[in-house]
């Protein structure tokens, strides 16, 4: 298993894995509906957006994307049959350090309002707490002292 920055290339993939999770999944059209598009993707890494994928012999298997300004973990994904590997945690721990480079003290995300589902206690055992919930969403931040 090997970490690295996700690159523009990289795109058709990180929408494979993105529309293949068994949890907060999204079809290419919902997603499309969102405004989330291949060129949206491509566009928010040429700003203020980076991300970091895994990969398995050459298989993208998760990614995550952050934003330096704001704080947000704005996406982190999986492939099903790699959860409990350590992949997300190590995605996450990438994206947080770097926000931590860029002098962020806060960061934040949403995440689907079920708390049984695995993002969750996923997010709370990586040390995130929630601050408030609108309908459906969770929004929930870690604070760095």
């Amino acid at each position: 298993m090997t970490f690295r920055e996700i690159t523009l290339d990289d795109i058709d993939a990180i929408f494979h894995v993105r529309i293949s999770t068994d949890e907060n999944n999204f079809t290419i059209e919902e997603l499309l509906r969102h405004g989330i598009t291949k060129q949206s993707v491509i566009e928010k890494l040429k700003s203020t957006y980076k991300g970091w994928l895994s990969e398995t012999k050459e298989k993208v298997t998760g990614f995550v994307m952050a934003e330096k300004v704001t704080g947000e973990i704005w996406v982190i994904a999986v492939l099903p049959e790699y959860i409990n590997q350590k992949i997300g945690s190590r995605l996450l721990q990438l994206a947080e350090t770097w926000l931590t480079e860029n002098k962020l003290k806060r960061f934040w995300l949403t995440t689907d309002a079920d708390k049984k589902l695995r993002a969750y206690s996923f997010y709370k055992k990586h040390g995130w707490n929630e601050y408030k919930q609108l309908n459906d969403i969770l929004y929930m931040e870690k604070i760095i002292a």
